[in-house]
């Protein structure tokens, strides 16, 4: 059996929350893409892909919850892959409620469980019938926030070069008053350390400048922090690989999403990466908005 250069990616996730976008992203990185399987020809195809003579090194497969008309269910299939020792990264996209319905509402399409009841009822219905592949899930996605182009920095960015003998470690700086990202296993506020922003000199800089950097560093307590938080994770990552989870998102935030997110973000993407132990992607999700 021929083995695919990356495991099989299995895309799925909320209607509206960009699982299309996902899979243009990952067309063009060379994946066969496959769309709106139902979960039990997802194992034919993988076992397809996995023959001798498959011209497919790279599979992605998305699948939404109209699949659900279909017998069997996308757990049962990551089960039945991982029994054939062929485990898939199950990638989930999602989005706020508010946000889902407004893009409804800019196509005029109903929601897929929607019944003739309201935008909102199917959402919440979709919710409640993907809670177990999202808890499942190995990278969440919350296109909350996110342009398409965005989107595809973030999707870029998590999945890195597909290492599959290391964890993967995403670190997004963010805003607050932007919001949190819901997809962060881990949220770590800056707010403790002096805010370049009121120093009119550095006002004008973000995070990856090396004025506002030098400044965010020099404080004692960014340092002493950012020792710890590497060994402390060190530490998690033994815990996360023992239960099967290689992929990790971390936020780290500040108020606007310039200044301190960026630079400790950058700071930490330095450390991870000198380790060896891990695969860091940095992201900044916030630093151009206002």
């Amino acid at each position: 059996m021929k083995e695919l250069d990356t495991a099989p990616i299995l895309i799925t996730g909320m209607s509206g929350g960009g699982l299309s976008t996902a899979a243009k992203v990952f067309e063009d990185k060379g994946f066969y893409v496959a769309q709106n399987l139902p979960p039990e020809i997802i194992v034919e195809l993988v076992e397809l892909c996995t023959r001798a003579d498959s011209p497919v090194s790279k599979l992605a497969v998305v699948t939404d919850v109209r699949a659900r008309m279909f017998p069997g269910s996308l757990i049962e299939t990551i089960k039945e892959l991982e029994g054939h020792g062929m485990e898939p990264v199950v990638l989930f996209m999602d989005a706020r409620d508010s946000v889902l319905i407004k893009r409804f509402d800019s196509v005029r399409r109903t929601h897929p469980l929607q019944e003739g009841d309201t935008l909102k009822d199917g959402i919440e219905r979709e919710r409640e019938a993907v809670a177990e592949v999202r808890e499942r899930a190995d990278i969440i996605i919350d296109t909350t926030n996110l342009s398409v182009h965005d989107l595809r920095r973030v999707i870029e960015a998590s999945f890195g070069s597909m290492n599959k003998d290391v964890p993967h470690v995403t670190i997004e700086s963010f805003g607050f008053k932007h919001g949190s990202p819901r997809d962060a296993d881990l949220v770590l506020d800056m707010r403790f350390l002096p805010n370049p922003y009121w120093v009119p000199e550095l006002r004008g800089y973000r995070g990856v400048d090396k004025p506002v950097s030098d400044y965010v560093l020099s404080v004692p307590a960014a340092g002493a922090f950012i020792d710890r938080f590497v060994e402390m994770l060190d530490t998690m990552l033994a815990g996360y690989r023992h239960e099967g989870k290689d992929f990790i998102t971390v936020g780290v935030g500040c108020t606007g999403g310039h200044h301190r997110s960026v630079a400790i973000a950058e700071e930490l993407g330095r450390r991870l990466r000198e380790t060896g132990k891990v695969e860091v992607n940095v992201l900044h999700r916030d630093i151009n908005r206002e």
